[in-house]
């Protein structure tokens, strides 16, 4: 598929993921979103997850499928409060995203910094005055993105699905959202 350069505008539609979509469609786009990190060495979980894993992981939040007509191009699932396990250094109450996926053909169009946004509003009106995330510690040019918009470090992590050790990531959300 050719690259996408123009900016994403009023043809990418964002809505909540319906009964009738495809989770088979969304491994798909999260394999592809994911792939660079696999070949770079990095087991992002969501770069080799079944079916049935992305069933349970958006069963855990709301889960947000951008399309461009009926092409799956991007994803987000967001939760609010969020558990994580015991020692994962979270603040009580925060949420949280995972699976946050733009296909490789929409990057650099906007696409990932839109769906970022509706996560920290999801979040926010979710009633988490904080979001966190973790990615690959070695991911550098992803935790740089995330940093210079508003992420900062608090801690690490290691999941039993990566081959990584994570970098855990926060972010204040006072004044995001529409009820604050």
């Amino acid at each position: 598929m050719e690259r996408v350069t123009e900016p994403v505008a009023r043809d990418v539609t964002v809505r909540r993921f319906a009964a009738g979509d495809s989770v088979d469609e969304l491994t798909a786009l999260l394999h592809r979103a994911y792939a660079d990190h696999a070949a770079a060495g990095r087991a992002f979980f969501a770069s080799y997850q079944s079916v049935q894993d992305t069933a349970h992981r958006l069963g855990a939040g709301e889960c947000w499928v951008a399309c461009r007509g009926t092409e799956l191009v991007g994803s987000v699932t967001v939760a609010a409060p969020y558990t994580m396990p015991a020692g994962y250094p979270v603040p009580a109450g925060a949420g949280s995203f995972w699976q946050l996926a733009v296909d490789p053909t929409y990057r650099g169009t906007g696409l990932g910094q839109r769906l970022l946004a509706l996560a920290e509003e999801r979040v926010a009106d979710l009633g988490a005055r904080a979001v966190v995330i973790d990615t690959s510690a070695d991911a550098v040019e992803l935790v740089g993105w995330y940093r210079r918009r508003g992420y900062q470090p608090i801690g690490r992590w290691r999941w039993d699905v990566t081959n990584y050790e994570s970098v855990v990531l926060l972010k204040d959300l006072v004044g995001v959202g529409r009820k604050r």
